[in-house]
Parts: C-alpha cells; sequence; structure tokens
C-alpha cells in the first residue's frame, strides 16, 4: 500500500475545512478556551449594555458588580486556563486535561456564566470558585509528577483568585464585612502577576526570534523589581493602604516595568505584527500604575486605572497570546494577516478611548459607545478568524 506522510504542503484550505472536528476541538486547552474567551469577550459587553438600558434584566449581581466580575472571573480566567492547558505540558512532558475531562471542565465555566445571569447567588458562587480550582488541579498534577517546581507558583495564583472570586460572593452576600471591589482589585493584581510572569518569559524570545537583530534582554536586578514590585502591590491591596504610600509603591513599580519593557527594544518590532502587540499590550502596564497612583493621590478617576489594565494590558496581551499560540500549535506559519492586525488596532483604540476618553468635558457616553464597539468587535474577528483553526486538527499531523 502507498503511504503518503501527512504535510502542510498536502493540506490545502478546502481539505482542511473538510476535516473532522469532533474531537479536535478537545485536544489541547486552548482550543475551546480561546473560544469561550473570544467569544464571551466580544457579547459580553454589548449584554452588559443592554443590562445598564433596561432592556435585559440583572441577573445575580448588579452595576457594576457583574461587569467586573465577569471581565476577571469569565473572560481574563478563560484566556488563563487556555494558556496553561497548552503551555504545561512543554513545560513537564506531561498531559494536561483533554477530552472529556477538557470539556467538564469548559462546562464548568460555562454554568458559572449561565448562574450569574439568573438568582441564583449560591451555585454561581460555587461555579465561579470551582473553576480555578479545577484549573490549579489540571496543571498541579503535571507540574508536581514532573517536580517543576519553578512553575508551582501558577498553583498558587489560581488558588488565590479562587478566594478573591469567594470573597466577592461572601462580600454581596453580607457574609464578609470586606469591599467585593477591593477583592476584585486584589484578583486583578494577581492576573496582572501571571502576564508580567509570562510576558517576560515570552516577550524577548518572541522578540528576538521573530525581529533579527532585535537583541531584546532580561536584567536580574529589573526582573526581581518589576516581579517583587507586583507582589508587594499585591499585598497592598489586600491589606487596603491608600493614599500617598500606595502612590509611591505604584510609582516605583512602574518606573521597574518602563525599564524591563525599554531592555526589550519595542521600537524595533513594530514590523512584526505578532511581536508588537505584545509590547504594546505590555506599556499599558506602566501606565496603569501611573494611573493607579495618580488615583491614589485623588487626581483622576480610579476607574480610569482599571481600564488601562483591563482593557489595555489584559485585553491586547491576551489577543496577542491567543492568536501567536493558536497559530503555533495549529501547525501555522507565525504570522498576522490583516484580520489579526484589525484585531490589534481595535482593542488598542477600545483602551486608548476608555482610559482617556471620559476625561474630556462631555465625552463620557460617546467614549463608553466608541470603546466597547472596538472591543467586541476585536474580539469578534478573532472568534470568526480562529473558529476554523481552533476545531480542526493541526494541519501538520502532530497531537495538540
Amino acid at each position: 500500500m502507498l503511504r503518503v506522510a501527512f504535510s502542510p504542503t498536502l493540506l490545502d484550505s478546502k481539505k482542511w475545512a473538510d476535516m473532522p472536528t469532533l474531537h479536535a476541538t478537545w485536544a489541547l486547552g486552548f482550543r475551546p478556551f480561546y473560544l469561550l474567551a473570544s467569544g464571551f469577550a466580544a457579547l459580553s459587553i454589548p449584554l452588559w449594555a443592554l443590562q445598564v438600558a433596561g432592556v435585559l434584566p440583572f441577573g445575580y449581581l448588579t452595576i457594576p458588580a457583574w461587569h467586573g466580575h465577569e471581565m476577571l472571573a469569565g473572560f481574563a480566567l478563560a484566556v488563563v486556563a487556555g494558556f496553561l492547558f497548552t503551555a504545561v505540558p512543554n513545560w513537564t512532558g506531561k498531559p494536561t486535561p483533554k477530552g472529556r475531562a477538557l470539556a467538564a471542565i469548559a462546562l464548568l465555566w460555562l454554568a458559572a456564566r449561565l448562574l450569574m445571569l439568573g438568582p441564583w447567588p449560591v451555585a454561581a458562587a460555587v461555579a465561579n470558585v470551582l473553576f480555578p480550582v479545577a484549573v490549579a488541579v489540571g496543571i498541579g498534577i503535571p507540574l508536581a509528577q514532573s517536580r517543576n517546581r519553578r512553575n508551582y507558583f501558577f498553583v498558587v495564583m489560581l488558588l488565590l483568585l479562587a478566594v478573591a472570586i469567594l470573597a466577592v460572593h461572601l462580600a454581596l452576600r453580607g457574609v464578609i464585612d470586606w469591599p467585593a471591589r477591593a477583592s476584585l482589585q486584589v484578583g486583578l493584581d494577581i492576573v496582572l502577576f501571571i502576564i508580567a510572569v509570562v510576558g517576560g518569559r515570552v516577550i524577548p524570545m518572541f522578540t528576538n526570534n521573530g525581529v533579527p537583530g532585535a537583541q531584546a534582554t532580561r536584567t536580574p536586578w529589573v526582573e526581581r523589581l518589576s516581579l517583587g514590585g507586583v507582589l508587594a502591590l499585591l499585598a497592598a491591596d489586600v491589606v487596603a493602604i491608600q493614599g500617598p504610600a500606595l502612590a509611591v509603591l505604584l510609582v516605583a513599580v512602574g518606573i521597574a516595568h518602563a525599564a524591563r519593557l525599554a531592555l526589550w527594544h519595542p521600537a524595533r518590532a513594530l514590523r512584526a505584527p505578532l511581536v508588537w502587540v505584545l509590547h504594546a499590550a505590555y506599556a499599558w502596564i506602566p501606565i496603569h500604575l501611573a494611573l493607579r497612583a495618580a488615583a491614589a493621590l485623588g487626581w483622576v478617576s480610579d476607574t480610569a486605572a482599571i481600564h488601562a489594565l483591563t482593557v489595555g494590558v489584559i485585553g491586547a496581551m491576551t489577543l496577542g497570546m491567543m492568536t501567536r499560540t493558536a497559530r503555533g500549535h495549529s501547525g501555522l506559519p507565525l504570522q498576522a494577516g490583516k484580520a489579526e492586525v484589525a484585531a490589534y488596532a481595535l482593542v488598542l483604540v477600545a483602551a486608548v478611548v476608555r482610559v482617556f476618553g471620559p476625561m474630556l468635558p462631555g465625552t463620557y457616553a460617546a467614549s463608553i459607545a466608541l470603546s466597547s464597539v472596538c472591543w467586541s468587535a476585536a474580539f469578534a474577528i478573532y472568534f470568526v478568524r480562529y473558529w476554523p483553526m481552533l476545531t480542526r486538527p493541526r494541519l501538520d499531523g502532530r497531537p495538540g
């Protein structure tokens, strides 16, 4: 019998479209969770707008708790889950959940989203707390089996996220005397730390691989200051430090992250969209920290700082990482086309408009509307563009 080796060169787009999809979606964690995250990101902002306008009723949480909770526990955590379920096998040589186990965790995430829309506070709290715990177990087993101590902290961060989410629900139910918004801020600090760690590992590497002569470097003392600074900020938010003391810490951490970014030579990455979007996203970290410092001194609204993190850092970084890792793990060239560049531009415009637009007199409503449209369009482009890649087997025939 004549055997033909499986090769990307033998597969045109039509043949790829005809490939079976039943099991491919559950072959590796990035596939379902990148779809869920991008779809939810595109739909949740219009859903929020309809709730605020009174067209749709609120569920368990109302203004503005649902929006903040779902951007953290829904969108951000879905991307974190997809990334870690995909990266940990590379780090350890051990599998993370796939097949039915992966589908069950995805269904838990979906159940948590649906329960948040109804009057079921206990069930919603349980589902939302269990999801990061399930992800922690899913990556913790292979990390422990391989004794990959370097990455144990990801398990700790996920469990801390579960605690922060639980605190949100307990505070809103009046069980504990602790502001729900403070718990959301702690959760955002944890996500910021995860992004800072992952960004520090991959952005210099991607820059040097994708931009010849870029010479992106890492300096140990800058690494320690930038990452340690985020942990110090997390601790400060846990004990509720406010005012000038918090502002001084924020400025110091912001300077460390600006220095870290400078060592990666972002200007040299402008000709590589898959790389510059990561630099642009990381640049929002010192902007976020500067705005938080200004807010701590009462100079600007704290919502500007929050959205610099959620839209600028988390939105742009997750979009860039979902693009690169999806293409890499689908056996596709690491190149961004017009659709990807449009999505990057839209999410960055969404960040600029949402953060700085409301600072201009009489522009609040228009800024919110424009930013929301740009955000939803960016993730809708990703969802449509990457659906075929995420639901069909790799072009090169490798598992995953």
